[in-house]
């Protein structure tokens, strides 16, 4: 994250090859209501509430199904920040925002709601050779991508859309982009097996604050049956 005294490069405000100069960040992107800018700044807000929302748990039922049709949305966003040419900020250092919020309560409450499910193993970057699974929590990921989005938001209220855009793109390569990405791929593969009927891996053994070897993983599983999550996480109606 940033402490607010992130330095760019002087290269970067500079034309690249024969390319002409990059516009101004508050230029092309800012001009009405269907710009990139407002379309990527209401994908955000929407996925702030959402998740806050069900943090709230005034529906249990549907956290699972909720918390991966928000990861979905959010990615797409983070797609198309990512397939944007760079987006240059105006200024060579980021305004600071001031303190970051607490998102110890958000985390917090995801967490009991994901009670059963919370943790889970990830590869973080599958091009490096023989890399190890590590333990990571669901409820961290989604407080980690608040946290991030919350700062540009941050940027864009204030009226700094270009920096707001700046720091989207650079947080979604850096970081938030590669967690949401975790956070989809366990909450849909917690769907595949309730859907799909597969036991899951019990993996209440597995403490994210120590080192877990990639053969410990399977040791330390158990079998659980899908069904004991099912109903509580909104996977399966209850029966009649």
């Amino acid at each position: 994250m940033s402490d607010g005294t992130m330095t760019r490069t002087a290269d970067e405000t500079e034309p690249r090859g024969d390319t002409a100069p990059v516009p101004p960040a508050g230029s092309a992107v800012l001009d009405g209501p269907d710009t990139f800018a407002v379309q990527i700044s209401d994908h955000i807000e929407s996925f702030i509430v959402a998740v806050s929302e069900i943090a709230r748990g005034d529906d249990p039922d549907s956290a699972v199904p909720h918390l991966l049709l928000q990861i979905s949305q959010i990615l797409l966003a983070g797609g198309r920040l990512g397939a944007h040419e760079d987006i240059v900020p105006e200024e060579r250092y980021e305004p600071d925002t001031g303190p970051e919020p607490d998102m110890d309560e958000l985390r917090e409450r995801l967490a009991e709601l994901l009670a059963p499910v919370d943790v889970y193993s990830e590869v973080f970057d599958p091009y490096v050779p023989r890399s190890a699974p590590v333990p990571c929590r669901i409820s961290d990921d989604f407080a980690d991508i608040v946290t991030d989005l919350r700062h540009g938001m941050a940027h864009y209220r204030e009226g700094r859309v270009g920096e707001a855009l700046w720091w989207w793109q650079f947080s979604y390569l850096s970081n938030w982009g590669p967690t949401a990405g975790a956070a989809l791929r366990a909450l849909q593969s917690l769907v595949a097996h309730v859907r799909l009927d597969t036991p899951l891996a019990d993996l209440d053994g597995l403490d994210i604050d120590s080192d877990v070897e990639d053969e410990n993983l399977e040791r330390q599983a158990g079998r659980v049956m899908a069904a004991e999550i099912a109903v509580p996480l909104g996977l399966e109606p209850p029966p009649g």
